[in-house]
């Protein structure tokens, strides 16, 4: 997958589209316009002024969707973001918090209020507000892990 633009790879329009349609079925809406072509709407999704992560079905599940901003609020790079377990975005005092947060998403089906502390690859804090937290589907409708999107976060000293 081009580091650059990663939104191009056949494998990651595939997953920007089970994102998309895991949020219509379960929210009842769009995550954003769905206009254009698959690989468009992949582009539309990176470029989002929202952040976009997602975690595979791993026992200890591993990131593979990242966003521009999402890489930008956690400040590292696609291909580091990409080999990180998914806990590991919270600080170790926060994953219990986290881990119930997961168990939640996966018994209801996805959750539009969540708020938790987050921690980027440098070390910064950071709170997240009225994050939606999703379960992904693919399309024979197989579990695919999970995904988060949120448009509010604040840093803490």
């Amino acid at each position: 997958m081009p580091a650059l633009r990663p939104f191009e790879s056949p494998d990651w329009i595939t997953r920007t589209q089970i994102l998309l349609d895991s949020y219509r079925r379960l929210l009842g809406t769009e995550l954003l316009p769905r206009e254009g072509t698959a690989a468009e709407q992949s582009e539309s999704l990176f470029h989002a002024p929202f952040a976009v992560v997602a975690h595979g079905t791993e026992n200890d599940p591993i990131l593979n969707y990242a966003n521009r901003a999402a890489l930008d609020l956690w400040e590292t790079d696609l291909e580091t973001l990409l080999a990180m377990p998914s806990r590991n975005t919270a600080e170790p005092v926060h994953r219990d918090e986290r881990a119930r947060l997961m168990q939640r998403v996966t018994d209801e089906g996805f959750i539009d209020d969540y708020s938790g502390i987050r921690i980027s690859a440098t070390g910064k804090r950071f709170l997240i507000r009225r994050a939606v937290v999703w379960n992904l589907a693919d399309a024979d409708e197989s579990y695919a892990g999970q995904a988060a999107t949120f448009s509010e976060w604040e840093f803490l000293e």
